[in-house]
């Protein structure tokens, strides 16, 4: 399979941090979290990676270059301006010749089995990765005469699960895709009402995506304090 990583956000709510940096380059336990995303799918014998750039590319043109250092072959589908992730994908898929192919959000940290993904398929054209819903805060738990019993830090929320940003999907879909647009607002909808798109759930898996500052400092800590 090949992967393409759509890096061009510009990730506005880690600002001053993106104001020079690409959201994609900051760096997680020492290393950007591009890097850390391509080692992930080397494990799964991804070597071809095609990634779509736009802000400060020039900036992961630098870090990055054509991949050799890290194993890998890399492609750069460049745009002048934010096309959504449907538009990415549709501009990246000039470089793509296998199918399925597997696209990941450039902010989203995991060890996921993208192959699993890709044996769900059947014939579907396109398969989400889905992990728990974990609760934003912290829960209190307290019995019938008030008094409380039990907190719980984060927990996940039993039957309910979010898209974990990683597709795998069928080269036929291209066809469909907007020009511009966000592919979960666009062609998601229409794929799941025919039945031609997978749920794969992840339950025992490690999944972050880097939407703030605080989430930044968790999985650097968490990084940090594990095998790189």
């Amino acid at each position: 399979m090949q992967a393409i990583i759509l890096a061009g956000g510009f990730g506005k709510r880690l600002a001053p941090l993106t104001s020079e940096t690409p959201k994609p380059l900051l760096t997680v336990g020492g290393k950007p979290i591009l890097v850390r995303q391509i080692e992930w799918l080397k494990t799964f014998g991804i070597t071809d990676i095609i990634l779509a750039v736009g802000y400060l590319r020039h900036k992961i043109f630098e870090v990055l270059g054509d991949g050799r250092k890290l194993g890998v072959r890399i492609f750069y589908s460049v745009e002048e301006e934010p096309l959504g992730t449907g538009g990415a994908v549709k501009n990246a898929s000039i470089f793509l010749e296998e199918d399925p192919f597997v696209v990941v959000n450039g902010d989203v940290l995991t060890n996921l089995s993208v192959v699993k993904m890709a044996e769900s398929l059947g014939d579907a054209d396109g398969a989400i990765a889905l992990v728990p819903l974990r609760s934003p805060y912290g829960i209190v738990e307290f019995d019938g005469e008030g008094f409380i019993t039990r907190f719980r830090e984060k927990p996940v929320l039993e039957g309910f699960y979010i898209n974990a940003g990683v597709y795998v999907l069928r080269r036929r879909i291209i066809e469909e895709l907007p020009d511009r647009g966000n592919i979960e607002e666009t062609l998601f909808p229409r794929l799941a009402q025919q039945k031609r798109l997978k749920a794969v759930v992840f339950k025992d898996v490690f999944w972050r995506s880097v939407d703030s500052l605080k989430d930044l400092e968790e999985v650097d800590k968490f990084f940090g304090g594990n095998e790189h």
